[in-house]
């Protein structure tokens, strides 16, 4: 299978996974499963969210998607219970869909890692 057919596979498995889960089966896009992983990372599960907050975290998700791609680097834990990165490296400028592809690869091995994916 072609690297590419494999992340498309494993990418709809994870939308399929996480929508049974948390959305009664309504497909999750991309955005609402980078919040999932921010609130993840927060650790703050049974709690709501403002709508800075919602987007503290959706920025908390993509640092911890990206740092092993070497653009971000955990930093500290504020005396809130934030996480907070440091930029490493700017992002180079991609597409709209090169984008897409790329915060989709970095989900589908964050799920890999915490055993969610196979």
């Amino acid at each position: 299978m072609s690297r590419d057919a494999l992340l498309k596979s494993r990418w709809e498995q994870l939308v399929q996974k996480l929508s049974a889960q948390f959305s009664d089966g309504d497909p999750l896009d991309l955005e609402a499963i980078i919040y999932l992983v921010g609130v993840q990372e927060l650790g703050q599960i049974h709690r709501r969210f403002k709508k800075d907050e919602k987007l503290n975290l959706m920025h908390i998700a993509i640092c911890k998607l990206l740092e092993p791609y070497g653009y971000y680097a955990f930093d500290y834990v504020d005396d809130q219970g934030w996480p907070h990165y440091k930029i490493l490296a700017q992002l180079p400028p991609l597409k709209a869909g090169e984008q897409s592809v790329l915060m989709k690869e970095a989900i589908v091995q964050y799920f890999l890692d915490h055993k969610v994916l196979d």
